[in-house]
């Protein structure tokens, strides 16, 4: 599948992708970890120590290939990590200074994701570790992202997550590194599919502007051009009272809006409509409108049942779909009138990249927890959820949420 032969000899490529750092150099004595990230499409390591400062780091991002192919292809991301992890592995460790004997240990995205993909890092990471004889720590994908603001800045425990991406929208509870109450979750699809699919619809592909952004790109690059009020569409789950989330029914509507637009406008398959800012626009604030309501409900059920500190109460938002500058935006109006502080990863920390692996490995390691010997087997789990589900509790009280004007100036 892949060998671990020669990853160590001094790489001299060129540094592509680096995180900043906070200081030049690791405290002594410190321990290090080993990230390494491959559940969907992007192939990333990465080496921290426990203070947080990043030593080193790769990323091989396959964007480019699966925008040519309109969206993630599994096995054609399999072999794209098979083809690259040696060497993001490589330059990780080369970037960092720090040999295979000094860390402390390798940690890995097991879960959920892609099998196919998950399956390259977990397999590298086994062969890795039994020939360095180092301890494994198993990592929940979710939880890292959960848990990467800890790395920036002193968040305690407990807080509220918000995780939005392209494969995942979950509502949390984080009362420790391993112990989360999920609150709500998707019942059908993702933010970030549902932004990619209505790009894929509106063909942005062939739009001069957007031909190499990714679909979720897009709709906001050409939303800020748009009017929001030109098309109105519904958001969802408005009569059901817990924190899920559906995005589905609203990719349907836009879908026929579009469909209704081709056949007024006459436009050949393939060929942009004049209102695809406006559509971008409005089909936005309505996924914007639809998570900012579920957050809500959240945070009053969290407030009502004594679940978050009342002195500087904290919501975490991360994930690929927290990078998008309207949907924050929407979230600090929620935040400010609802008392939280509104805390989110820079962007490069939101999409997924071998940093919060190592990071949330850093934690494991730092409590005792998940740290498994190198001798140990271990799976992959494509589907798994994030702590103690109490969705049933949530929606049982049939929290009503207020009306929340979300104006947002758009830049």
């Amino acid at each position: 599948m892949f060998s671990l032969k020669g990853l160590f000899k001094h790489s001299t490529s060129t540094l592509n992708h680096v995180a900043k750092r906070r200081t030049v150099c690791r405290h002594v004595g410190t321990r290090v970890v080993l990230g390494i990230e491959t559940s969907c499409d992007d192939t990333g390591a990465a080496v921290v120590d426990e203070t947080g400062v990043i030593l080193g780091e790769s990323l091989h991002s396959q964007k480019e290939v699966h925008l040519q192919t309109g969206g993630i292809i599994p096995t054609v991301a399999q072999r794209l990590h098979r083809e690259n992890i040696s060497r993001v592995v490589q330059e990780a460790i080369d970037r960092s200074g720090v040999s295979p004997r000094e860390l402390a240990a390798v940690a890995t995205t097991v879960k959920p994701g892609m099998s196919l993909s998950l399956g390259i890092g977990l397999h590298f990471s086994l062969a890795f570790v039994k020939e360095h004889q180092k301890p494994f720590i198993p990592i929940h994908h979710m939880e890292a992202h959960a848990l990467t603001v800890r790395m920036l800045e002193p968040v305690e425990f407990p807080f509220l997550v918000l995780l939005i991406s392209g494969g995942h929208a979950l509502l949390a509870l984080a009362r420790g590194v391993d112990d989360f109450l999920l609150l709500g979750q998707s019942t059908d699809e993702a933010p970030g599919d549902t932004l990619d699919k209505v790009a894929r619809r509106l063909h942005l592909k062939s739009h001069p502007d957007c031909c190499t952004m990714s679909g979720g790109q897009a709709i906001e690059y050409l939303a800020k051009k748009g009017n929001r009020h030109s098309f109105l569409f519904t958001t969802p789950m408005g009569q059901i009272y817990d924190c899920n989330f559906s995005f589905s029914g609203l990719r349907n509507q836009v879908s026929m809006a579009i469909g209704r637009k081709e056949l007024e406008e006459g436009v050949k398959p393939g060929e942009l409509l004049s209102c695809v800012n406006d559509i971008a626009a409005a089909t936005q604030h309505t996924v914007a409108s639809h998570i900012v309501k579920r957050t809500h409900r959240a945070i009053l059920f969290c407030k009502e049942r004594g679940l978050l500190p009342q002195r500087n109460p904290i919501l975490v938002v991360s994930g690929g779909v927290a990078s998008n500058t309207y949907i924050r935006e929407t979230l600090k109006i929620l935040t400010d009138a609802t008392g939280l502080h509104l805390v989110c990863p820079p962007s490069k920390f939101c999409t997924d990249n071998g940093v919060m692996i190592a990071w949330n490995g850093i934690e494991r390691l730092k409590e005792g927890r998940g740290i498994l010997p190198y001798t140990e087997e271990v799976r992959y789990e494509p589907k798994a959820p994030l702590g103690v589900d109490i969705t049933a509790e949530v929606k049982e009280a049939a929290i009503r949420v207020p009306p929340l004007k979300l104006r947002v100036q758009q830049h």
